[in-house]
Formats: structure tokens, C-alpha cells, sequence
């Protein structure tokens, strides 16, 4: 079963992610793509990358401006499930930006 981190873990782990911050028990990074459709390339990627971890992130689209949210609901709040693929996250996202 899963853990939920305390505030130390989690700040510290933020710490080694890109543009993160916490906000309550989630974790949140917005950013802007080139386009609309690099947008949504990056959503399928993630989305990809979540089905296969069965651990899934709330996703907003704002035109070429995506939110991830991740928060392992199940034990209302932030583990190291959110933390990795937070990171996995930030490689799908450096992919697209640079």
C-alpha cells in the first residue's frame, strides 16, 4: 500500500521536480506550449504513461496552457506515486518545450 508523504518528503522531493508547488494535497505545474496541438500531443503522452501506471493526474487544457494536478486520492493526498509521475510528467514536458 501506499504512503502518504509528510510536508518534509514532499517539499524536499518538489525540490528535484520542475516548476512544481504544492497546493493542499495535490501537487501542481501549469505550462505553455508552442501550439494547441503540441499541447494535446503532450496530454497523450501523459496520458499514456498514466494508463500504464494506473495512477492517473487531473488534467486542464487552456488552449496551449496545460495544469497537471496529481494527488493519490485513495489516500487523500501526495505519495511517491505523484512524485514520480511528476517527474515523468517533467520529461514529457521538456520534450515539447525545448
Amino acid at each position: 500500500m501506499t504512503t502518504l508523504w509528510d510536508d518534509e518528503q514532499v517539499t524536499g522531493a518538489l525540490k528535484g521536480l520542475t516548476d512544481w508547488q504544492r497546493d493542499g494535497n495535490e501537487i501542481v505545474r501549469t505550462a505553455k506550449l508552442p501550439s494547441f496541438p503540441a499541447a494535446i500531443e503532450v496530454v497523450r503522452a501523459v496520458a499514456e504513461i498514466a494508463e500504464a501506471r494506473n495512477h492517473h493526474p487531473d488534467i486542464d487544457i487552456r488552449w496551449r496552457t496545460v495544469t497537471f494536478r496529481c494527488s493519490t486520492h485513495s489516500q487523500g493526498g501526495i505519495t511517491g506515486l505523484d512524485i514520480e509521475l511528476a517527474g515523468e510528467i517533467d520529461r514529457v514536458l521538456a520534450g515539447a518545450i525545448s
